[in-house]
């Protein structure tokens, strides 16, 4: 299942959950990640279900090698497996051209400028957060004529801060580089909030437009959370800009 929003504006973003794949247990049913140790026949099988239930191209959408590190790739198009680059975020100029982000808990950082046709997307752990990914994807995008105030923004599904259990000393140390990442558990003991932070950088970045998921992945049993399962799947966030504007910001599911 994929919950997609269209923007007046032409910019698509789309968040996919765990059902609807071939993928096996503990993978089930819509992993997108390939490099979990689920089949890759199925992996591959999930992408082009996914791509095609969004009206995409498979062959047309850019995934990445994710680090956890904060290097942006500035593409044109898709590369071959075997040249997929080790970077955390991605930014294109070509409408029509999906990125791709792969999480289970981390944040999903779509980012697009509908008027210069720029898109953006990133991929926000704890590791990146505090390494500036996020607004190291900005000033990729503003490089190639994005302005920040034009940028459209949503984060999609992830483990909240009530969620995201941390030792003290790392949660300092987060919140030494993001203060608003700082956290607290529902039960009472150190956490840190990514996408607080995200939002916090944002803004900082002076992108003002943006829309937050409200579900947890380790919370959600739609959703694959690694902290909640270790052996697990991972959903997929994607963005792009469409040559012909859609009709209104809203959610549909397909």
């Amino acid at each position: 299942m994929i919950g997609q929003q269209h923007h007046e504006s032409g910019a698509h973003f789309a968040f996919t959950d765990r059902w609807g794949g071939v993928s096996a247990a503990p993978y089930e049913q819509l992993n997108l990640g390939g490099a979990v140790g689920d089949d890759p026949q199925a992996v591959r099988a999930n992408r082009a279900l996914a791509a095609r239930e969004l009206g995409l191209d498979p062959a047309a959408v850019v995934w990445m090698n994710q680090v956890h590190g904060r290097d942006v790739a500035v593409v044109d198009g898709p590369w071959r497996d075997a040249d997929v680059p080790c970077v955390d975020a991605v930014v294109t100029a070509r409408r029509g051209l999906a990125l791709a982000v792969l999480t289970a808990d981390c944040t999903p950082v779509l980012l697009a400028d509908p008027v210069a046709g720029i898109a953006g997307a990133a991929h926000a752990g704890r590791p990146g957060l505090v390494a500036g990914v996020v607004p190291a994807v900005v000033g990729a995008m503003v490089e190639l004529g994005a302005m920040p105030e034009r940028i459209l923004a949503c984060t999609g599904p992830a483990i909240c801060g009530r969620c995201y259990e941390v030792p003290a000393a790392m949660r300092s140390e987060v919140a030494a580089a993001v203060p608003e990442a700082h956290a607290t558990t529902s039960w009472g003991t150190p956490a840190v909030d990514v996408t607080a932070g995200v939002r916090a950088q944002l803004a900082a970045a002076g992108v003002a437009v943006r829309e937050d998921s409200h579900i947890c992945t380790r919370e959600s049993a739609d959703h694959f959370s690694y902290r909640r399962d270790r052996t697990t799947g991972r959903l997929a966030s994607y963005v792009w800009l469409g040559e012909i504007p859609g009709r209104g910001l809203g959610e549909a599911e397909l």
